[in-house]
């Protein structure tokens, strides 16, 4: 459970620096530059690579798509219904993944075991992580500009995204890299979690502008209650067994992912709000997992 303070002291860190005027909100910034041109392809490239899924496996793979396709369009609908202007929307639209591993991992040992991690693992590598490094860069592409992006400008900024073209490389591998290859990008994808904490403590208000309250409540509901409460009713349709019934509501109910909010705020997609999202989301997250968790047995 070592993550966890861990991701709390970074962010508490980041919020202290810029609070007491030890650092400027420009690192944010240039760390978050390094994350996503160096921390993210390498862990892209040190896990994609030669990943294979067991068909009794697949509802763990399915669930986060189905999910994430479900709340997008209940957030575009909000953003339609409350009048939020673009970036706004955007900014929940990334908060609707999941901090499956960095967060998910721990949790799921300290709540479930050591066995079901394997299981969560399915569920990130292949539903959250290839949905950050697809659904999160589309987000980004389409929201991430100051005016409406036209196809070919949301595509060209797709295919310049540096996790993205790390994701086809991965795709078009054989099979996986060699373990040295491995254990270097593995290596430099290490500082990333402390590095996105520490810039998202340097946007956190606690405070936040005028009209971001109500997205802000929107987005934490739709992640923390809803998205777990729809996984539950598909999986009563579709039922697995009883280990992956639990480990695929707890990992929906995951707080948004940090490294999402990164990429929001290194885009200027409503940096305080991304952060807010992230820093909320992980206190709130922390406690409705845990309550999720009792509510399954």
């Amino acid at each position: 459970m070592i993550e966890i303070p861990a991701m709390l002291v970074a962010v508490a860190g980041g919020w202290l620096c810029r609070r007491r005027q030890w650092l400027s909100v420009r690192w944010a910034d240039r760390l978050n530059r390094a994350v996503l041109w160096i921390c993210l392809p390498a862990l892209v490239l040190a896990r994609v690579p030669g990943l294979e899924l067991r068909a009794e496996l697949l509802v763990l793979a399915v669930m986060p798509w189905l999910l994430t396709g479900i709340a997008a369009t209940a957030v575009l609908a909000s953003g339609r219904l409350l009048g939020w202007p673009r970036p706004v929307t955007g900014a929940v639209l990334l908060a609707m993944l999941g901090n499956t591993s960095f967060l998910g991992f721990p949790l799921i040992d300290t709540l479930l075991g050591p066995q079901a991690v394997q299981l969560a693992a399915v569920y990130d590598q292949f539903g959250t992580f290839l949905l950050l490094s697809s659904y999160g860069v589309l987000v980004l592409a389409i929201y991430g500009g100051q005016s409406r992006p036209t196809f070919a400008g949301a595509f060209n900024r797709l295919v310049r995204f540096p996790p993205f073209l790390a994701l086809l490389l991965a795709l078009l591998l054989p099979g996986p890299l060699p373990p040295t290859l491995r254990s270097v990008f593995e290596l430099l994808a290490m500082p990333l979690l402390p590095m996105v904490a520490f810039a998202l403590g340097l946007h956190l208000r606690l405070r936040l502008p005028e009209g971001r309250r109500g997205p802000l409540g929107v987005g934490l509901a739709i992640k923390l209650l809803a998205m777990p409460a729809i996984a539950t009713a598909l999986l009563m349709a579709w039922p697995p067994g009883p280990d992956v019934f639990r480990v695929a509501v707890l990992e929906a109910a995951m707080p948004p992912m940090f490294t999402a909010g990164a990429m929001a705020v290194a885009a200027r997609l409503e940096p305080e709000l991304s952060s807010a999202l992230v820093g909320y989301g992980l206190f709130a997250g922390v406690a409705t997992v845990c309550v999720w968790a009792w509510w399954l047995g």
